[in-house]
């Protein structure tokens, strides 16, 4: 057998605080490796702080959607109807959205989670989400400096696409953070009344893009084949 270097401490007597055994003897727990045979590599587990690292590279930022909140004070005697309050948001999901209305409930009026009551949470969807739109939206956001008021401007196909397109451009020129950041309005922007020099580009009607590669495809099953004598041209 091998010897323990573990050292296990008894119950204290009434004189002295702490009284040490002498190590114990146990047997071998694993056979000796045979000459010749393959020796085992130990991995050592990974950290918990390794797993979230890892997973949040290979994970793709949230997407936002829209929910239009309706919450109120709870009913009492002294007021039996409660004045309703009407929020529209963007987060994650519906759980977040709710804890985001009674954030700024508590803040703009003296309503919270324990008093106060949600009436409805519902989700707003786009009408069309195949055209492409001019969007507007006014942020205010807390950095290191100050307060600042900012209007932004972005061409997407949903609204929700625009406001994603704008917490990722805080994020990584403002170094904004997500909870530091408040959308006060949005609007859809006529052509003619855009501002950002960034968004005009794309007002010219004679505005083409080069297909720069395109790849072949057979027209029916029959005439597809693996391999083909002359390589295809893919530059249009």
């Amino acid at each position: 057998g091998t010897a323990c270097c573990c050292v296990r401490p008894r119950r204290a007597r009434a004189r002295d605080e702490c009284v040490l055994t002498p190590p114990l003897r146990i047997p071998a727990l694993a056979a000796p490796l045979r000459r010749g045979a393959p020796r085992r590599r130990l991995v050592p587990p990974r950290s918990p702080a390794s797993r979230r690292s890892e997973s949040r590279l290979g994970r793709r930022f949230p997407q936002y959607h829209q929910y239009q909140i309706v919450g109120r004070h709870t009913p009492t005697e002294a007021e039996p109807s409660p004045k309703l309050y009407r929020m529209k948001m963007w987060s994650t999901d519906a759980v977040r959205a709710r804890s985001k209305f009674w954030y700024f409930m508590s803040m703009l009026t003296k309503v919270k989670k324990a008093n106060g009551q949600i009436i409805a949470c519902n989700e707003i969807f786009e009408e069309d989400a195949s055209t492409v739109q001019n969007y507007g939206i006014w942020v205010r956001f807390t950095s290191r400096s100050g307060e600042h008021n900012m209007y932004k401007e972005y061409r997407d196909t949903t609204l929700n696409g625009a406001v994603e397109q704008m917490y990722d451009e805080m994020g990584s020129r403002h170094r904004v953070r997500f909870a530091s950041l408040q959308i006060i309005k949005t609007a859809t922007i006529p052509d003619d009344r855009v501002k950002r020099v960034n968004t005009l580009q794309f007002m010219d009607a004679s505005l083409k893009f080069p297909l720069v590669q395109q790849k072949m495809r057979p027209s029916s099953k029959t005439v597809r084949m693996v391999y083909k004598g002359k390589r295809p041209n893919l530059c249009m």
